[in-house]
């Protein structure tokens, strides 16, 4: 059992991990109708880097030599060069120039995108550990900020990023969900 970068070898089920986390989010971001198309979308982004979907940005949870947990995180000042081949793919699709994308991190953070451990591995602090080796790793990048947004609702979240430190700073609209900002200094 290890928490390391993800590989492309990795793509089925941190894909679907990815999905699992960001739901709604992923039809918004990939423009696909059907789960399917969504996740087609999601692993053609992930085998690819410089953008927001790519395995270099996601820390995975191994156990067996599977991917049962992932994380993806990147620092906000780059979300815009990151979101950049999404929102042309997604314009492409849409046929719209003028669509744009939600802004989810903040120039000055590093920012937890996205946070997923599969269900039958869920209740053993993987979900704990992934957000460790987040902050871990910003730390290692000169960060001193980390942030995430979580849904209102999600009262079984936020109560666990309270406990690790994290305050919530402002509420932020994400695929029109009121969500809220979380912040903590590492």
């Amino acid at each position: 059992m290890t928490t390391r970068p993800a590989q492309l070898t990795d793509a089925q089920a941190a894909v679907q991990l990815l999905f699992d986390a960001i739901k709604d989010i992923g039809y918004q971001l990939t423009g696909g109708v059907t789960e399917q198309e969504v996740i087609e979308r999601l692993t053609s982004f992930y085998m690819e880097e410089g953008n927001r979907f790519s395995y270099t940005n996601l820390l995975v949870k191994e156990m067996n030599g599977q991917a049962v947990g992932m994380i993806l995180c990147y620092h906000g000042s780059q979300a815009s060069t990151i979101d950049k081949p999404i929102i042309e793919q997604l314009r492409r699709i849409k046929n719209d120039p003028s669509l744009t994308i939600d802004k989810e991190a903040d120039e000055d953070e590093y920012y937890i995108d996205a946070l997923a451990v599969s269900s039958e591995w869920g209740g053993r602090g993987f979900g704990t550990e992934l957000i460790a080796a987040a902050e871990q790793h910003a730390r290692q990048l000169g960060y001193y900020k980390i942030a995430l947004n979580v849904e209102q609702y999600n009262e079984r979240a936020v109560s666990l990023y309270k406990k690790l430190g994290y305050v919530t700073d402002k509420e932020t609209q994400i695929n029109k969900k009121t969500y809220y900002h979380m912040i903590k200094s590492i």
